[in-house]
């Protein structure tokens, strides 16, 4: 059997001195989660990376997490700026005592960033700025001989999230927006810089299976988008959308369509639950596929946390694992 998992953490990190919530308080919580999930591969999303004097920021705070879980120790490819460091902010993290054989990360370089001249500025733009993405994508490839699997394709997602992009000019403070216009084109600039990053992940998984027809690819991660959201159908790539019958080998399958209606959720949000952690699989997966999970019993609304100010100790998010019997 085959647990692969996937779980945005919110903005893992330690805290000042007498901050709360302690990154003691959400481990103790949290860390009941991942045990849980008995994940064979996890993909983590914001998980903030901390210093200690003359050494290379690296994800303690995760170690922590996963210490006394199955994953306690496992081995862990994150995504970098230039040089060995992790970014302060926000990685991307696969875990797994699995064999890694290979990995990388992409930042628009399937798609080149956007230009877009800004219709709202203060004071107004004198040409065309970058449109750039803040994640990579996480590409990490698995050896599942241990199991019966052959090679496994890991993609680990973190796409924009809906929060409008600052515009110059255009905000009184961090919560408030001076012109409704402004708000609109903030929130028009974010979709743009999700749609780049869905695109490139489709480029990714179109490139791995014109070298591999039968490739074996997982997607997984927080996509900031329900399943009808334009995102996720364009990673998934259905006949429906591109009337190529052709194409169909090379389709994505969201495996949470095998929950139930009434717990397929990630995060809850006004009252409302909405399904923005997605795990997608190429669908020669489907037949060693036996089911997924949403733990989300007690999933807080985030929208009330942030509402008063508070913080809860565990994440936002629920975690979603997915398993498969290669036998």
């Amino acid at each position: 059997m085959l647990r692969i998992a996937t779980f945005n953490v919110e903005n893992l990190d330690e805290t000042p001195s007498g901050a709360r919530p302690s990154l003691a308080e959400r481990v103790a919580l949290m860390k009941p989660q991942v045990a849980r999930l008995r994940a064979d591969i996890a993909c983590f999303q914001e998980v903030h990376g901390q210093e200690r004097p003359g050494q290379p920021r690296a994800l303690l705070a995760l170690r922590e997490l996963l210490g006394g879980t199955n994953l306690d120790g496992a081995g862990m490819v994150s995504t970098k700026p230039d040089g060995d460091a992790v970014y302060n902010e926000r990685n991307l993290v696969v875990v797994t005592r699995l064999p890694i054989v290979a990995h990388r990360q992409l930042r628009n370089e399937l798609v080149a960033e956007p230009r877009y001249l800004r219709l709202t500025a203060i004071p107004a733009d004198p040409a065309p700025v970058s449109v750039g993405v803040e994640r990579p994508i996480l590409h990490v490839e698995v050896d599942l001989s241990s199991v019966g699997g052959g090679r496994l394709h890991v993609i680990n997602v973190h796409l924009k999230s809906k929060i409008p992009t600052d515009i110059p000019g255009q905000k009184i403070d961090s919560y408030t927006w001076r012109t409704a216009d402004g708000w609109a084109e903030g929130v028009f600039i974010s979709s743009m810089k999700r749609m780049s990053q869905a695109l490139e992940v489709r480029r990714l998984v179109d490139q791995i299976l014109d070298a591999e027809a039968d490739a074996r690819i997982v997607v997984a991660g927080d996509f900031n988008a329900t399943p009808e959201d334009v995102p996720v159908l364009a990673i998934r790539g259905q006949v429906e959308d591109t009337g190529n019958g052709d194409l169909a080998g090379r389709i994505l399958v969201p495996v949470e369509q095998t929950v139930p209606a009434s717990s397929r959720y990630t995060l809850y949000h006004q009252g409302h639950g909405q399904m923005l952690d997605h795990m997608l699989v190429t669908r020669n997966l489907l037949a060693f596929y036996r089911g997924s999970e949403i733990h989300n019993e007690v999933l807080h609304d985030e929208s009330a946390a942030f509402g008063t100010d508070r913080k809860y100790p565990e994440s936002d998010h629920a975690p979603m694992v997915a398993t498969f019997d290669f036998d």
